[in-house]
């Protein structure tokens, strides 16, 4: 009876599912290194559905690419889902930004419609700069850059 349990609770873990991800342009510029990232977004891949990225990590990419990276790149976004960004996120992004600059704290533009394509598709946001993203409405998990 006891292996019975314990087979059980083994079956319960596999069948985890983890919450839906949004990866920041920090995480994708790791798994596109090679860095530790890559097996982070591995096990995510085996457990979860799909993760996002939205049109702002598209361009981030793409403005750093170093030569070379081209084909590994679209290979990169042709796995992932794409998160809208409309006029909803950019009501959401804009009162955000106002709301914090009255604060005194300046959020960048970028970071922000980010963070509003994560949460308009429900999804927590993966990053390496969780300092960046501090909405209330958004679930950030750190996945520390460069490592």
């Amino acid at each position: 009876m006891g292996s019975r349990a314990a087979t059980q609770r083994s079956a319960s873990r596999r069948l985890t599912i983890l919450p839906l991800l949004l990866l920041d342009t920090t995480v994708l510029i790791d798994v596109l290194r090679g860095r530790e990232a890559v097996e982070r977004l591995r096990r995510v891949q085996d457990t979860s559905p799909t993760p996002f990225v939205c049109a702002i990590n598209v361009e981030e990419l793409w403005r750093g690419a170093r030569r070379g990276e081209e084909a590994a790149i679209r290979e990169l976004i042709s796995g992932l889902r794409m998160a809208p960004l409309g006029e909803r996120e950019g009501e959401t992004a804009g009162i955000w930004r106002r709301d914090f600059a009255a604060k005194g704290i300046t959020l960048k533009q970028a970071d922000c419609l980010t963070a509003a394509a994560a949460v308009s598709v429900g999804a927590h946001l993966a990053t390496g700069n969780a300092k960046d993203f501090p909405m209330n409405e958004l679930v950030v998990e750190e996945w520390p850059a460069g490592a």
